[in-house]
């Protein structure tokens, strides 16, 4: 063990404050990474005992047991025994323990125990205990595991202190441990760990009585489910409603910036690039994070309060059914405002083929972003008129639009569970914690968290292919005398022209190729796109699609515009969803498997509408 810096590895079963107590003992001296070559968090703070002496900690993920189940699971395992590649292995295992559920996380203690590495046992949530009436003695418990044993109340402040000082006067000096030859088996450790909880715990009921009073409504099969819809509802009305006055003022400086860089700098093409790809590209990154934050601050202090794993359990059978969990549904419907976040939500989701097959069809949800194409395609195209007296034909194609969107992301998770090689069922194994009021401490350091891993992960791909993109629609440039439009002599314009052959059959012109195109920065910017092939001047998306309606509907048919809407439902996304689903996955492979079909999606189900409309004389 090294005589100075001591590495200390913090494990524990979800839900037993292990990333609180992570959050006390560092504050805002850690970062958060990926472990190489796979998508699980790796977080890694420091921070200084009394006596100077310098400690780094690992937060590693939370596991129910070391036989692992999940990527998860297989990470904390090996990192505890040293096998991880690239990582040195712990000097000093701090097993995290829930005081209020000893009898479900002492046998992973015991686990841990079995490697036989120096360790100390951190009695967690011992203010909680008291409170209902549990006894901990924490000397019985010392010997009876053979560890040293400390209480931690990780939401206080002063509350790691005894943790702190026995790694101070000895933590350089623990010793190894003789794992336990009387467990052999899973019958020995349950064995072992009622043995121990009768030696050491006085536990007046196993759960607390505010926990059953609250359950008997929240996982009720009928009111369960209404107070879920409400609560998803506020997040739903949240993302939308918060988050929107600050994106607008991000849009607005981000344009305002761009007027100066204009209007300050002499014209060519480095002021276009500044403000065209670059302050645009960064506005366009930071545009997001609003609802990002709005989205895991619900998230967060979801997960903290102990109602999350609740709603997934409520969720979980119907879920199932087309091949995902009862965590999905957070991000699935988080993703109606935008599919970043929506993709970012995932993290929550332990079964790496879940949150695989989740972050796949996210992009299904019709975010907000296909909300101008539709207004402006239903405004010009679908006649406002009742149907069966009381219904708007426009609300009524509109609803169909996102019930579309469903149902094909339903579709296509089931599809993927159909096909793919692990036939296996991956039962949601959780536990449901006690309720708990969320820490703001822990939900604050959680949003930063948060907001630096979009800004500077993601951000970097969607401001790097957005000036890609300004240099496909801006070079080269047209010569003098041109008459057109200067987009259309560009790359951009060159591709789209030679892309009319191949969506010929959707019914799509040379115009609606090209806006397509600039179109892949963000779904909406179609429409003003679209407003300056057409030679329109318009301040913003409303005022190009109040220029546009007319010209649309006497220029396009019926059917061109129906196939048109049906794109949008399937299109390959945005670059920004497409960076994001990078860094999620940590794979151009799945990039590429969730751009293609989509765009296949896309084409087909175009075709389709097109091609029926047309005989049907649209």
């Amino acid at each position: 063990m090294s005589a100075g810096t001591l590495r200390l590895a913090l494990v524990g079963n979800p839900n037993c404050g292990k990333t609180a107590l992570f959050n006390r003992l560092t504050g805002s001296r850690q970062k958060v990474a990926n472990y190489a070559g796979v998508t699980v968090e790796r977080k890694e703070g420091r921070f200084a005992a009394p006596s100077g002496r310098e400690y780094v900690v690992l937060d590693l993920p939370g596991a129910y047991s070391l036989h692992a189940a999940s990527l998860d699971e297989a990470v904390t395992r090996d990192l505890c025994r040293g096998f991880y590649p690239g990582e040195p292995a712990p000097d000093v295992i701090v097993c995290v323990v829930d005081a209020t559920n000893l009898r479900l996380h002492l046998r992973f203690a015991l686990e841990v125990r079995e490697l036989g590495r120096p360790m100390i046992v951190a009695v967690n949530m011992m203010d909680a205990a008291k409170r209902r009436g549990i006894e901990v003695d924490l000397d019985a418990l010392s010997r009876e595991l053979g560890v040293p044993v400390v209480p931690t109340v990780a939401v206080r402040s002063g509350g790691a202190k005894a943790l702190v000082d026995i790694l101070d006067r000895g933590g350089a000096a623990l010793p190894a441990i003789d794992p336990d030859a009387g467990i052999s088996d899973v019958e020995d450790l349950h064995a072992r760990t009622r043995d121990i909880l009768a030696a050491a715990v006085r536990m007046p009921r196993r759960t607390a009585a505010i926990d059953d009073a609250l359950d008997r409504w929240l996982l009720h099969p009928v009111f369960g489910l209404v107070a879920l819809a409400a609560v998803m509802f506020l997040i739903f009305q949240a993302v939308y409603a918060w988050a929107t006055p600050v994106m607008d003022l991000i849009d607005a400086g981000a344009g305002w910036l761009g007027e100066q860089a204009t209007n300050t700098l002499p014209p060519g093409p480095l002021t276009s690039l500044l403000a065209d790809g670059i302050i645009a590209g960064l506005g366009g990154v930071i545009v997001f994070l609003p609802q990002i934050l709005v989205l895991f601050l619900f998230i967060i202090a979801l997960e903290e309060s102990g109602y999350l794993p609740r709603a997934a359990f409520l969720l979980d059978r119907t879920m199932a059914a087309a091949g995902l969990s009862g965590r999905s549904f957070i991000p699935l419907l988080s993703s109606f405002a935008c599919a970043i976040p929506g993709i970012m939500a995932t993290r929550s989701i332990q079964d790496p083929r879940d949150r695989l097959a989740t972050i796949l069809v996210a992009p299904l949800m019709t975010c907000s972003a296909r909300l101008p194409v539709y207004a402006l395609l239903i405004g010009a195209f679908i006649p406002r008129r009742e149907v069966l007296g009381f219904l708007n034909l426009q609300g009524l194609v509109l609803f169909a639009l996102y019930a579309a969107g469903i149902l094909s992301a339903l579709a296509v998770s089931w599809i993927m569970k159909k096909w793919r090689r692990d036939k296996g069922e991956h039962p949601l194994m959780l536990e449901l914690p006690s309720y708990r009021i969320p820490h703001v401490r822990d939900v604050a350091i959680g949003l930063w968290e948060r907001a630096t891993i979009f800004l500077r992960r993601v951000g970097g791909i969607i401001l790097a292919l957005t000036v890609l993109l300004w240099f496909l629609l801006n070079f080269p440039a047209p010569p003098d005398g041109w008459v057109g439009n200067p987009v259309d002599y560009s790359l951009a314009g060159r591709l789209g022209h030679a892309l009319t052959s191949i969506f010929a059959p959707l019914g799509f012109n040379w115009q609606i190729c090209i806006a397509l195109i600039p179109g892949l920065a963000a779904r909406e910017v179609a429409v003003s796109s679209l407003a300056t092939i057409y030679a329109l001047q318009a301040a913003n998306d409303d005022a190009a699609a109040q220029a546009l309606s007319p010209i649309i509907a006497q220029g396009w048919s019926l059917a061109t515009a129906l196939s048109l809407l049906v794109w949008f439902i399937y299109a390959p996304q945005c670059i920004s969803t497409l960076a994001t689903i990078r860094r999620e996955t940590n794979s151009w492979r799945h990039v590429a498997i969730s751009a293609g079909y989509l765009f296949a999606l896309a084409y087909l189900a175009s075709l389709l509408t097109y091609q029926v409309a047309h005989a049907l004389g649209g």
